[in-house]
């Protein structure tokens, strides 16, 4: 019976999600155009904007293997010979996505994500941390030792972020797919986030911990630390670098190994929500400012930034990605009222100044994507971001300097911007709070550039140069579909991730803290 019922429901949601659709052809025009429409007319638009972008993720799947590629051209017809774990799990909560929206029938959804599932279970795995390689060609599934654009060597890594995406997604499977469940969950198993996790990281003062970027199992060039942090297996050789910045995409990592039971419940307060406001770390973007306040015996700086009058806790490059993908399995801005409720909106809302005020670029949403000019770059707003160096919002990379109190003399602020990058699926992930602004956006990024063919928003644009990134990412895409998934199925992406032990254990903690505005 209960099956039956969430059949109902999906039944129900995707009629009326259609219908709607239907029932206002004559009005989609208008609210393309960025004109004044209905709630109904904005989701009709949005639909359709799903489902061009369904379009370009099934043919960037590898017929033979059922692998999705990292990228295919704007035509549909090229495919890249790489993929990652994060491109595949972009897939699998994609396909669920476009089934609760009515795009794909159940039985097209359960067939696709059961011959992916297949797929990952014949991939090569780390055996002692279960995890998997971040680089296989889709074509054979093998692990990519050398990279197929240019021929240079690829020393395989097992990428702490990449499998916190592809095991959000099979988290979201087991709910989502009732007769996938088993299959999903005998995937997800065997993949251990502790394996990552330095309990030391923060020196011994502090009882908890942050996670490395990863590890490579055989030595690579350049730097690493040996060790074995489960003591399972040889030792491996992980990154120097930890993920220890909270307002990141890596907190994703996190939220999985916290649920399962992985790390402690402390590491989520050992992460930075700014670095310290200590000369020590006068490199960083701006001085921080706020209060520090103890959280399960951890002291934490609760610093923020003050952009142009935007309070925010900084991500780590000021980009939409790092600040809002996580958003989209955890339902953070809920679940934290007095951190991320706030945070979220009002980061959002200095992406927007920036672009239209700030820069001026008449457009607004800087994240990583697509360069315009070829390859990939970060992008975001300088000021938004710890990084000193950042991620900028266009072409010439154009910074500011803050300065860091005392430590570190400000600079002036630059006259003016360069050719403003913008990705469409930083609109997508804004959606929940600045949906007009966001509808707007996009709407005028369709009219204005030739930006969109027939697998949605091409991936960039380069504003001032009229130049567009013609192809599409999977991760990018997976974005739109997340989002899109959320806000016309009433949080379905979050219902699924979170149900049972997440949010038993994530909720309460996101719950008690209060961010420092």
């Amino acid at each position: 019976m209960r099956r039956l019922a969430r059949r109902s429901t999906r039944r129900l949601l995707a009629i009326a999600v259609t219908a709607a659709l239907l029932s206002v052809s004559a009005g989609t025009a208008e609210a393309v155009a960025g004109g004044p429409g209905t709630e109904r007319q904005d989701d009709a638009v949005l639909l359709q904007y799903a489902r061009d972008t369904w379009r370009s993720m099934t043919a960037s799947v590898e017929p033979g293997t059922h692998l999705i590629a990292d990228n295919i051209d704007g035509t549909l017809r090229t495919r890249s010979r790489y993929t990652s774990p994060t491109n595949i799990g972009a897939y699998l909560w994609s396909t669920v996505a476009a089934r609760d929206l009515g795009i794909i029938r159940d039985a097209e959804a359960r067939r696709r994500i059961g011959k992916t599932l297949d797929a990952l279970a014949r991939l090569k795995r780390h055996e002692y941390s279960g995890m998997f390689y971040n680089w296989y060609d889709p074509v054979t599934g093998e692990v990519l030792r050398t990279w197929p654009e240019n021929g240079d060597p690829v020393h395989p890594f097992l990428s702490t972020v990449d499998n916190g995406w592809l095991a959000a997604a099979l988290m979201v499977v087991r709910q989502a797919m009732p007769s996938l469940r088993d299959r999903a969950q005998a995937l997800l198993e065997p993949m251990d986030f502790g394996f990552y996790y330095n309990a030391e990281s923060r020196g011994p003062d502090i009882k908890a911990g942050a996670m490395r970027g990863g590890f490579w199992d055989e030595e690579p060039p350049g730097c690493s630390v040996r060790g074995n942090y489960r003591g399972r297996g040889p030792d491996v050789f992980y990154t120097c670098h930890h993920y220890d910045t909270l307002n990141s995409e890596t907190r994703i990592a996190g939220y999985v190994a916290m649920a399962r039971g992985q790390v402690p419940r402390e590491h989520y307060f050992a992460l930075w929500r700014t670095l310290p406001d200590t000369c020590d770390f006068g490199w960083a973007e701006m001085k921080p400012t706020g209060p520090t306040r103890t959280y399960l015996g951890i002291p934490v700086f609760e610093g923020v930034y003050d952009y142009h009058g935007f309070k925010v806790v900084p991500t780590w490059g000021g980009d939409m990605f790092e600040a809002l993908m996580p958003d989209l399995f955890v339902p953070e801005a809920s679940w934290g009222p007095r951190s991320w409720r706030i945070n979220h909106p009002r980061y959002v809302r200095a992406q927007i100044h920036h672009g239209l005020e700030d820069a001026k670029y008449g457009y607004w949403g800087f994240s990583p994507a697509s360069n315009p000019a070829g390859g990939y770059r970060e992008y975001g707003v300088d000021a938004l971001g710890q990084d000193t160096d950042g991620y900028t919002s266009d072409q010439e990379r154009t910074s500011v300097d803050y300065g860091f109190g005392d430590c570190r003399p400000a600079k002036p602020e630059p006259a003016s911007y360069g050719d403003g990058v913008v990705t469409p699926h930083a609109s997508f992930l804004a959606l929940p709070y600045a949906k007009q602004a966001a509808m707007d956006n996009l709407a005028k990024l369709r009219t204005d550039f030739d930006g969109y063919g027939p697998g949605g928003f091409y991936d960039s644009i380069a504003v001032r140069s009229k130049t567009v990134a013609k192809r599409y990412l999977a991760l990018d895409q997976g974005m739109i579909m997340g989002a899109l998934g959320n806000v016309l199925a009433r949080g379905a992406l979050h219902r699924y991730f979170t149900h049972g032990e997440a949010e038993r254990v994530l909720k309460p903690l996101l719950a008690v803290e209060r961010f420092g505005f």
